[in-house]
């Protein structure tokens, strides 16, 4: 029997030429996006280790830190941003995706004894609707799902409990403690304590941390894009905040 044109099972052919076409195209590009053209990803924030010993520095740091005391403001080289593994669907290799913006606001009072420096109050508000990253595709896609910062545009942190630094975190060395207050992400707020790596040499005091949660937990989906390109169920937020006595 022979088929008439238009007949169902030449539509049906046509149909499916038609899809394999555009899967192909979207893998070619797909491939071309993530193998020819592979993710560079920046690595974690994390403060150098000072190893100065001569006097000269010392008492350099221990001047600044007589005059620690008072209202400390966020300053040029402050970044914050996101970090997420993300897969494309039919390679097994996963990288990580990081985005990241200086876009950074906020203040920290500090209170100086002694011995110790403590942090009384802090908070930052984040412009996440300027987050960029190597690929302008993804930067477009986080406006829309996943972070949503065209809903969204900005995060905050509020010190919940004060934070107490020794010392060692004067002198220019790395001190790691435990800080807890409201993170306000996704329109979200959420109580959390995080580990901050913390340094004050000369007139800078430098923090920087990072913090992993579930997507769910902000009120969040994880983002994926026609089923190509997904990522895990969990999402870190990373930062890097240099601050100066205002």
């Amino acid at each position: 029997m022979v088929k008439l044109p238009g007949s169902p099972s030449r539509k049906r052919m046509a149909l499916l030429v038609l899809g394999t076409g555009l899967a192909l195209v979207v893998a070619v590009f797909l491939v071309v996006y993530f193998v020819i053209f592979p993710t560079s990803s920046p690595k974690p924030f994390k403060l150098a280790t000072s190893t100065a010993t001569a006097p000269a520095a010392t008492s350099s740091a221990t001047g600044s830190s007589s005059s620690a005391g008072g209202r400390w403001s966020v300053t040029t080289g402050s970044q914050a941003g996101y970090r997420v593994r993300e897969k494309l669907a039919f390679l097994p290799a996963e990288s990580d995706a990081v985005g990241r913006t200086s876009s950074i606001t906020g203040t920290a009072m500090l209170r100086q004894s002694k011995d110790t420096i403590t942090i009384t109050s802090a908070s930052f508000d984040v412009a996440v609707n300027t987050l960029k990253s190597d690929r302008s595709m993804r930067d477009e896609k986080i406006h829309e799902i996943g972070l949503e910062s065209n809903r969204y545009p900005t995060a905050t942190f509020v010190l919940s409990s004060p934070v107490t630094l020794s010392r060692s975190a004067v002198t220019g060395r790395v001190m790691r403690v435990p800080v807890t207050g409201v993170f306000n992400i996704h329109g979200t707020p959420k109580r959390e304590t995080l580990p901050v790596e913390f340094s004050l040499a000369g007139s800078t005091l430098e923090a920087a941390g990072s913090l992993t949660f579930p997507w769910s937990e902000f009120g969040m989906t994880a983002p994926s894009v026609g089923g190509f390109v997904n990522v895990t169920e969990k999402a870190t937020m990373e930062f890097d905040l240099r601050l100066q006595r205002a």
